[in-house]
Parts: structure tokens; sequence; C-alpha cells
């Protein structure tokens, strides 16, 4: 846990409940100024419910949220930027006035709004559609203007849900490109996905979430570390004995003696161990890979295909 001067975001016991539906089940976490977070879970799994307690849009109904040192409220508007997951634009607005009034609300001048409102524009390719009006955009186009909503303000704290969905792949790589911008500047960033490579390339540290309740917070190495390792290896000899190894199936042979055969290993057993063992006695080797696990496949491990379903 961070201490108090470190922390982005801290959530303490936070419940929301909609009549007899638990939506946020007791969550607790911090995020430390700089990190890039992922809010990681399947639909209903909570992840909305919470970033809208976090901006003051619902209240918990129990528990406590700091927002960069201050309870949730309209004070901290000129620090977050928000990318909701639903998006929607004044249609008759032009891309570069949607962009300045929404930096205004954010407590921008005028003046100041447009100039940065310029900027991204031209960052995203969009600086001949600037007085062009939303409805004549494509959606892709009205995709970056809604971002460029989002981080017009260069907010302290900058929170995309799902920014992913409905992205196409040059998109999708224009918003990574826009969080480590934004963590390079300072920021730190909150998304939330159901995508779990955006957050194994993107994040410091993430929370996976189930039925409103957190079931991991911590860095991808660590998450990876809850799964035993597997390896992949080709060998004359059996492995099944080798000390560490929780089982073998082993596969046909290739020629030689030689045989392809798919390792699981104890919790905790590195596969270096596996290695100088297998060299220890003298079990010939022509292939030895490691298979580390997924995100996905930690999520699976840790909710189930339900939990998981999006």
């Amino acid at each position: 846990m961070s201490s108090d001067g470190d922390t982005a975001l801290s959530l303490d016991g936070v419940t929301k409940r909609f009549g007899a539906v638990c939506a946020v089940d007791r969550l607790s976490f911090d995020v430390s100024q700089g990190e890039v977070y992922g809010f990681l879970g399947g639909n209903g799994a909570g992840k909305t419910t919470s970033l809208r307690m976090v901006l003051d849009i619902i209240r918990p109904t129990e528990g406590r949220i700091t927002v960069l040192g201050r309870d949730p409220g309209r004070e901290n508007a000129s620090e977050i930027g928000f990318l909701p997951e639903e998006r929607g634009l004044y249609r008759n607005m032009t891309a570069l006035d949607t962009i300045v009034y929404f930096g205004r609300l954010k407590g921008m001048s005028a003046a100041a709004a447009r100039t940065e409102g310029s900027t991204l524009l031209d960052r995203f390719g969009l600086s001949a559609n600037a007085r062009s009006p939303m409805n004549q955009l494509s959606k892709g186009m009205a995709q970056k203007v809604q971002l460029a909503t989002a981080v017009v303000n260069r907010p302290r704290l900058l929170m995309l849900d799902e920014p992913f969905s409905g992205l196409d792949p040059v998109n999708q790589g224009l918003l990574e490109d826009e969080i480590k911008r934004a963590a390079a500047d300072g920021a730190t960033v909150i998304f939330s996905t159901h995508v779990m490579q955006h957050a194994e390339r993107l994040c410091d540290r993430l929370l996976l979430l189930a039925k409103g309740r957190k079931k991991f917070q911590g860095t991808l190495d660590e998450a990876r570390a809850l799964l035993p390792a597997r390896l992949s290896v080709i060998a004359q000899q059996s492995l099944a004995a080798l000390p560490g190894v929780e089982s073998v199936a082993e596969g046909a042979e290739i020629g030689g003696g030689w045989r392809e055969c798919k390792l699981r290993l104890e919790p905790g057993v590195e596969p270096g161990d596996v290695l100088e063992r297998c060299f220890a006695a003298g079990i010939s080797l022509r292939r030895f890979e490691e298979h580390r696990p997924s995100l996905h496949d930690v999520f699976l491990h840790l909710v189930g295909p339900a939990g998981a379903q999006t």
C-alpha cells in the first residue's frame, strides 16, 4: 500500500448495492501516482460502477474513496480525464469546438483549450477536420475526438472505461501510444478492459475483478507466478521421476530414441531448476522451451469461465 502522498486513488472497503444486487463488494486497492493500472474483468464484474464512484457520479453504499488526496467531487474535475465506455458527442458541434467545450468544463480557459485541442487534432491526423461537424466524421475520427476530450486538460489522473472497445487496430495502437504518452508525462492512468493483451503490454500493475470482488492485485509477473510453469522438451530419457516435475505428457517417438514431452512443474519450481536437474541426472536434451502462462490463463484460473464472460 502506498503512503497518502504517493497515492493517486484509494478505495477502502467500497461496496455498492443496487437493491438486492451487490455490484461492488468490499473492494480495496491503491493506485500509486504515475502508474498505468489495469482494471480487468468480464461484463458485470463491477468495473464501470467502480469508476463511476470515483467520479462521484454515483455514491458508494459503504466504504471510502480518495481521489488525488480528496474525496470524490467536482473540485477534482480539472485534474481528471475520463473516457466513458458509452460514447457520444454533440453531433452538430465541430471537432475543435467539441474539444474546447470539454476543456472549458475542466476549468481551462478558452484560449488554452483551443491551443491544446488544435495540437491534439494535429497529432491524431485530424487538422483538416477541425471545422467539420461531428456528424460528418467517420466513426474512427469521432473516436479520436472523444479521446482528445479526455486528455485535453493534461490530467493528473486519466481514467478510461473499456477504451479499446470498437476500435480498429490502427486506433488501438494510437490509444496505446496516448496511454504511454500520458504516463511519460507523469499522469496516473487507469483503464478497464476485458482484453488481456492490452493489459499485458501496458500495465505496471493490475487488478482482476469478478462479480464485484477483487481476485488479484499485483504485477504481470506476480499474476503469472500463480500458475505452474510448463515446459516443452525433447529428451531421450523419461523425466517423470525428476524432482519438481508434477506431470509429464509424453508424445510419440520422433526417431533415435528422442521423444517430445510436455511437463507441468510443481508450484514454485523454476524452469532453470529443472534444467540443472536434467544435466545432473545425465538426461540428454534437444529442446527445452518454457511456455509462460498468459494473463488470460491466469484470469480463467482465478475466476473460471463464468466469471470471464464478456
